[in-house]
């Protein structure tokens, strides 16, 4: 959900302050945000109405919008955004739950927030999700924190609980360069809010509100050089061709040369269109259409930037990461990474460590559980244009997606991109794929037998390129144990070294299909991300997903390895079909079912789905 927030760069509108209210469960955001509304008057009456109860009492936590559904029925909201205004600014206050399985949440709005309100019991002091809270937020560029120490009523207004409270939280915010003050407030009495409080002599500072009131907003693009993310091409007739975005950094003119990126195209601008018509200029912030005085290859997704001083394109980075899935991020498995309008395949290569939020620790680490934060290298499928986080939120700043769900579940901060990025080039080679399979009268291919242990796989794949080997072809087969014994000797069973091991074996067939071979892979590989992983990289060359399938109790009855044995007995973890999962192919290219037919009738029904395949 966005904040809606007004689109230009007016200076009225340079008096607007975004700010966030966070911290953790159940310390008082949505009362201590209902009684700044009530208390300013910015309440229909008819909705206070509606929350008195027959005592004339209000609920004032019930003001903001989307919470009593999450009470209700406990399901995950978006933030909930509210408008206010006093004399002197008007405010977008973003609600964010402090369960955390709802940190994704308050990263959305932190995301276009220029400040943040950190609430803190005054009965618990500072905790852990306060201080992830805390740590998000300087990941996310918001340097401007007010702490609210909420429930003072509650402790007597006592300066004893409040001045430990402030000076922790203070401590922590100095080592992520967060400049923080701390207001002593109670959202049920409305004290220190809007107003005053009469029942805390001790404290002779501003109000919250006060404070809010004298926050510098940020600049959101207004000092940098131009740049915009081209989110779509309209060509409503064949004299125009206009491409549409949302200014994300400095102006443009009619005349001003632009580059487009990734391509690095250079050309000048013919027209602004704003809502109104023609307009001699645009800035950050604004919603555009531009024309230009050449036909480039230019389409969502790329960016438009000033040609003196263009954005930085690169396909590695190292970003900080804040993982917000159940499932475990894991180094090698392909996600889709979308910063503005361009959405592109990616995997984490390297985790270089994680954060622990209490100590600030780096911590060493395989992979990045929920609400983890940690910093990775990660690798692209293609080039895109960035600038770093701290220096562009919108352009540093992207989402990882789910390949398969389509669920959002990390967010990230790109810090710069890797030196080998620029430093590593493809090496052009003069005999390609082609003439290597002409040489040897064949079309190369990938046969990717997966299965549960015990399945058959590797008994039909051999029999399978025993009578290719009879015709004459040229294959190699890929067994797992075999590639344990070399290639992947240094790793385990652990889910992420499972993603490694796959991503080595799909490489090792890739190179070997570019030679011109038929190539023959035989992994349990138990998720459907890795094997679409694979699928994917082999680009135009023939894949087919080999699914050998035999029931459980089938594969276990088959294992003279003893290593189902050993799974039942704890002594090998990470197990598949036992301790560890195995995600079935939905549309495999062959189905394969060992109890049913013989192994010659097997290789039979391979041989015959690749015949059918084409490229």
């Amino acid at each position: 959900m966005t904040a809606p927030a007004p689109e230009n760069t007016s200076s009225s509108q340079r008096d607007l302050l975004r700010f966030i209210t966070c911290g953790s469960v159940d310390d008082g955001k949505s009362t201590l945000i209902g009684r700044l509304l009530y208390d300013l008057g910015a309440v229909p009456d008819d909705q206070i109405a509606a929350l008195t109860d027959a005592d004339g009492r209000l609920d004032v936590s019930l003001l903001v919008d989307g919470l009593l559904a999450e009470r209700e029925q406990g399901i995950t909201i978006d933030v909930a955004y509210r408008y206010f205004s006093t004399a002197r600014r008007s405010f977008i206050v973003a609600d964010t739950p402090g369960h955390e399985q709802y940190t994704r949440n308050m990263a959305t709005g932190a995301s276009t927030a220029d400040a943040a309100v950190i609430l803190v019991d005054a009965r618990k002091g500072v905790l852990t999700q306060t201080r992830r809270h805390a740590h998000i937020l300087a990941l996310m560029g918001v340097r401007q924190v007010i702490v609210a120490v909420t429930k003072m009523d509650l402790v007597g207004w006592s300066q004893a609980v409040f001045d430990p409270i402030a000076a922790a939280f203070g401590a922590y915010a100095a080592q992520l360069g967060l400049e923080a003050a701390s207001v002593p407030v109670s959202g049920a009495t409305g004290e220190n809010l809007a107003r005053r409080g009469q029942d805390c002599a001790w404290y002779d500072g501003p109000t919250l509100l006060e404070r809010l009131e004298t926050l510098a907003p940020l600049s959101e693009g207004r000092d940098l050089p131009f740049r915009m993310a081209v989110q779509g091409v309209i060509r409503p007739h064949l004299d125009f061709r206009g491409y549409t975005g949302r200014i994300c950094g400095g102006e443009i003119r009619p005349g001003d040369a632009v580059r487009a990126l990734p391509s690095g195209v250079t050309t000048t601008v013919s027209r602004v269109l704003a809502p109104s018509g023609d307009a001699a200029q645009a800035g950050a912030g604004q919603s555009i259409v531009l024309t230009l005085a050449d036909e480039i290859d230019l389409a969502r997704g790329d960016v438009l930037c000033a040609a003196g001083a263009p954005l930085e394109t690169a396909d590695q980075f190292e970003a900080a990461v804040v993982w917000m899935a159940e499932a475990p991020l894991l180094p090698g498995r392909q996600y889709d990474l979308k910063l503005g309008a361009r959405t592109v395949p990616a995997s984490v290569t390297d985790i270089r460590h994680k954060v622990n939020v209490n100590t600030l620790e780096s911590l060493a680490a395989r992979t990045l559980e929920l609400n983890d934060i940690g910093v990775c290298h990660l690798s692209l499928g293609a080039d895109i244009a960035f600038a770093p986080y701290d220096e562009d939120r919108e352009m540093g700043g992207f989402i990882l997606i789910d390949r398969i769900s389509q669920a959002t579940v990390g967010a990230g901060m790109i810090r710069f991109a890797l030196r080998r990025a620029h430093n590593i080039h493809r090496q052009p080679i003069r005999v390609d794929r082609a003439r290597r399979a002409a040489l040897k009268g064949q079309q190369p291919a990938v046969l990717w037998f997966t299965g549960l242990s015990g399945a058959g796989k590797s008994t039909i794949a051999n029999l399978v390129e025993e009578r290719l080997a009879a015709e004459g072809r040229h294959t190699y087969l890929i067994d797992g144990d075999n590639l344990r014994h070399g290639l992947s000797r240094d790793l385990g069973f652990t889910e992420a070294d499972r993603v490694e091991n796959i991503r080595r074996a799909a490489e090792a067939a890739k190179m070997m299909a570019d030679a011109g071979l038929i190539v023959l892979v035989c992994l349990i590989s138990p998720f459907r991300a890795e094997r679409a992983m694979a699928r994917e990289m082999m680009g135009d060359v023939r894949f087919l997903e080999i699914f050998v399938d035999a029931p459980l109790e089938v594969a276990e009855a088959r294992d003279a390895k003893g290593l189902y044995a050993k799974a039942r007995r704890g002594e090998l973890t990470n197990f598949t079909g036992i301790d560890s999962p195995y995600e079935a192919p939905e549309t495999a290219d062959a189905h394969i079912r060992t109890d049913r037919m013989s192994e010659p009738e097997a290789a039979r029904a391979v041989l015959d789905a690749l015949s059918r395949s084409t490229i």
